[in-house]
C-alpha cells in the first residue's frame, strides 16, 4: 500500500560496509578450518534425547549407557554427540581442521596439549577456549562413516516447465532425514572479542554484519561466519554470533532435503507432541527454507534447506537488525524463538541482562535499549 515502508528494503547482502567499518576477516589466521565436525551436549536423560532425535531424523551411529552419537546420511563423523550428566548444557563445538598439521600449528600457537579422542570417534583435537570461556575443539584424523541412503528431493513442474508426467507427489508423513549439520549460533556478552577470536584462530570469515538501528557507529552486534575455502564455495555461516546479556547456545541447524521433507517431518513432529518454535519461512541473511523445534531438554534445533553458498571472494553485508528482517516470508518470529515467552527461559534471560548490566562488557544499557527494539520491530 502507498506510504507504507517494506520492512525487508535494503536488507541483503548487497548493502555492504562503510569506510572504516570490520572488514569481517583476519589478514593473517593461524590456520583456515573446513567446517563444523559436530556439536557435544550434556544431557541426563538419554533415552527422552534418543526419541527426540530419531523423530527429527537423526540416526543413532552408537548408544551406550552414558553416550549418543546421532548422525545425519552424509558421510563423515557423527553430528552431535551427547553425554550423560546431571543438567542439560551446552559443551562446545568441533570444528575440522583442514590439514593434519593445522592441529599441531594451533596447539603451538596457543600453547595447548594435543590429545587423542575415543576410540569411537578417532583421531586428535586440540582443545581451546574463546573469549566467551566456551571450550573449541579442533579435530583431525577422525573416522568416516559411510554414506546413508537419503532422502531424496522431489521432482517439480515449475511453471510450463514440466518435468514430473503421469506420476503424482505423496511425500510421505516421515522424519525429514537429517544430512548433515549446517551451523551453530552463539550469544555472547564479548561479541567483538569473540568473533576476533574466531577469525584470527579458525580463519572464518563474515558473510553478513547486523547492527542495531540508530547504533551502526558502534558496530556490528551479530555476525554469520562462514569457513573460507578459497574458491570452493561453502555455506553461508557455519558459525553465527550474537551480543547478549549471557555466553550461551542459541541454536543448531541440520540440512534436510527440500521443503516438503521439511514440511512433512515438521507434521511428524506436530504429531508426537514436540513443540514449534517458529516457521515454516525462509530467512534473508543465509536465504535458507527454516524451521525451528525445541527438544525435551528446551534446546532450540532447525531444519533448513536450499541456503546459499558463497566463495572466499564476496564480502560482508551490512543490515540492520530486526525481528520482521529475519524472514523474507513464513509467520512473525514467534516470543519463543525471541526468547520473552513469559516462562522460566525469559526469567532467566532477564537475570542475565541485570547481572550483564553490572559486569565490564560489551552489554551496556544502550545495547539493551537496541535490543529490546529488535523485540518489537
Amino acid at each position: 500500500m502507498i506510504g507504507q515502508h517494506d520492512p525487508h528494503t535494503g536488507l541483503h547482502s548487497e548493502q555492504g560496509a562503510l569506510r572504516g567499518e570490520h572488514p569481517g576477516r583476519a589478514r593473517n589466521p593461524i590456520v583456515k578450518v573446513r567446517g563444523l565436525a559436530w556439536l557435544e551436549f550434556q544431557k541426563p536423560d538419554l533415552d527422552g534425547a534418543e526419541v527426540f532425535a530419531q523423530a527429527f531424523g537423526f540416526t543413532t551411529s552408537l548408544r551406550t549407557q552414558d553416550e549418543l552419537q546421532l548422525r545425519g546420511t552424509d558421510a563423515g563423523s557423527p553430528c552431535v554427540l551427547i553425554r550423560r550428566g546431571p543438567r542439560s548444557r551446552f559443551m562446545g563445538p568441533a570444528f575440522m581442521a583442514a590439514e593434519p598439521t593445522d592441529v599441531v600449528r594451533l596447539a603451538d600457537a596457543t600453547g595447548r596439549t594435543i590429545a587423542t579422542l575415543p576410540e569411537t570417534l578417532g583421531g586428535v583435537t586440540v582443545d581451546l577456549m574463546d573469549p566467551s570461556g566456551l571450550r573449541v575443539r579442533v579435530v583431525s584424523g577422525t573416522h568416516e562413516l559411510p554414506a546413508l541412503a537419503a532422502q531424496q528431493a522431489l521432482t517439480f513442474n515449475i511453471g510450463h516447465d514440466a518435468t514430473r508426467v503421469n506420476a503424482t507427489q505423496r511425500p510421505p508423513r516421515e522424519p525429514a532425514n537429517v544430512q548433515r549439520l549446517g551451523h551453530v549460533v552463539l550469544q555472547t556478552t564479548k561479541y567483538l572479542a569473540t568473533l576476533s577470536w574466531y577469525l584470527e584462530h579458525l580463519g572464518l570469515i563474515v558473510s553478513d554484519f547486523l547492527y542495531y538501528r540508530g547504533q551502526r557507529e558502534r558496530g556490528p552486534v551479530m555476525s554469520f561466519i562462514r569457513c573460507d575455502c578459497g574458491g570452493t564455495p561453502t555455506d553461508h555461516h557455519t558459525l553465527a554470533m550474537v551480543l547478549g546479556p549471557a555466553n550461551r547456545y542459541v541454536h543448531s541447524a541440520y540440512q534436510v532435503a527440500d521443503l516438503d521433507a521439511l514440511a512433512a517431518g515438521g507434521e511428524y513432529l506436530l504429531e508426537r507432541g514436540y513443540q514449534r518454535s517458529w516457521g515454516i519461512g525462509r530467512h534473508i541473511q543465509g536465504s535458507q527454507l527454516f524451521d525451528y523445534w525445541r527438544d525435551p531438554d528446551g534446546f532450540l534445533v532447525e531444519h533448513f534447506s536450499d541456503g546459499d553458498l558463497f566463495d572466499c571472494t564476496l564480502e560482508p553485508g551490512w543490515a540492520p537488525m530486526s525481528a520482521s528482517g529475519l524472514a523474507q516470508w513464513g509467520p512473525p518470529a514467534t516470543r519463543d524463538f525471541l526468547g520473552i515467552k513469559p516462562g522460566r527461559e525469559a526469567f532467566r534471560e532477564l537475570r542475565a541482562v541485570i547481572g550483564a548490566l553490572r559486569q565490564d562488557n560489551e552489554f551496556d544499557l544502550n545495547r539493551l535499549r537496541g535490543l529490546l527494539k529488535v523485540a518489537t520491530s
